[in-house]
C-alpha cells in the first residue's frame, strides 16, 4: 500500500492571493483556509491525501482539524516546508504556492506544484 498524496499548502501565499481583506485578521483567514481544505480537500486529485498548512507570522497558533494538519513554522514558512519536502523522499508530494523560489526550491527536491487557485476559495 502506498502512502496517500502529502499536499503541502504555503498558507500566505494562498491567503494573500485573494484580496479579501484578509491582511486584517490574519490568523482568522487561515482558520478559514484550514476549515475550507478540511470540507473540501484538494479538488481533482482522487484517493486519500494528507493535507499539511504550513502557517508563520500572525497566523501561527492555528489548530489543526480533522483532514488538515497545520504546522506553525518555527522560523521561515518557506525554509519548513522546504524541510517537510525533503522529508517525504520518495513519496508524491505537492506544494501549494506561486512563490516563485519555493516553487524552485521544492521542485528541485521531486515535488510537484501547484498554484492557490487549485484549493478551495
Amino acid at each position: 500500500m502506498t502512502d496517500p498524496l502529502l499536499v503541502i499548502v504555503d498558507a500566505a501565499n494562498v491567503v494573500g492571493s485573494v484580496p479579501d481583506g484578509w491582511w486584517r485578521d490574519r490568523r482568522g483567514a487561515a482558520e478559514r483556509l484550514r476549515d475550507r481544505l478540511a470540507t473540501e480537500g484538494l479538488p481533482g486529485h482522487d484517493g486519500p491525501v494528507e493535507i499539511v498548512l504550513v502557517v508563520e507570522g500572525a497566523a501561527r497558533g492555528v489548530g489543526s482539524a480533522p483532514g488538515v494538519l497545520v504546522e506553525s513554522a518555527p522560523g521561515s514558512g518557506d525554509d519548513h516546508m522546504v524541510e517537510l519536502v525533503a522529508r517525504a523522499g520518495d513519496r508524491r508530494c505537492v506544494v501549494v504556492t506561486a512563490d516563485r523560489e519555493l516553487r524552485r526550491r521544492v521542485r528541485e527536491l521531486g515535488a510537484e506544484v501547484a498554484g492557490p487557485r487549485s484549493v478551495p476559495r
